[in-house]
């Protein structure tokens, strides 16, 4: 099976996948929100922000200073098509999924379920 068109495999990742939806509803975020919504750690966060930084998919901004100072992320054109995109390649993925019977999706020798006993095979 190829690939579909949009795939990302940078964006992929459960983590920067959660970071890049989460993002994709809003304007800005507050990295506070981001870590809490996401329950990781200030570093884990940090490294998939970088990460998504490094390839134009985010922007972020430092504001204020001293124990003011705020961390706000958002999505770029680039980011939000390429979420876009994935998004699309992941619903064409399962769309195109082949389907099978339960009988079909078990292993070599096994049915999907046991036969039903009737009374002349209980004798």
């Amino acid at each position: 099976m190829s690939t579909p068109t949009g795939f990302d495999e940078l964006i992929h990742p459960a983590t920067r996948l959660s970071v890049v939806a989460l993002l994709a509803a809003t304007e800005w975020a507050d990295f506070p929100f981001i870590r809490d919504s996401l329950s990781l750690s200030d570093s884990a966060l940090s490294k998939q922000l970088h990460t998504l930084e490094e390839a134009g998919y985010l922007e972020i901004r430092k504001e204020g200073g001293g124990r003011r100072r705020r961390t706000k992320v958002r999505l770029t054109g680039r980011g939000r098509s390429a979420f876009e995109g994935h998004v699309a390649a992941l619903r064409a993925i399962v769309e195109n999924a082949p389907t099978a019977s339960p009988a079909a999706a078990a292993p070599t020798g096994e049915s999907a379920a046991p036969a039903p006993a009737t009374a002349e095979a209980t004798r």
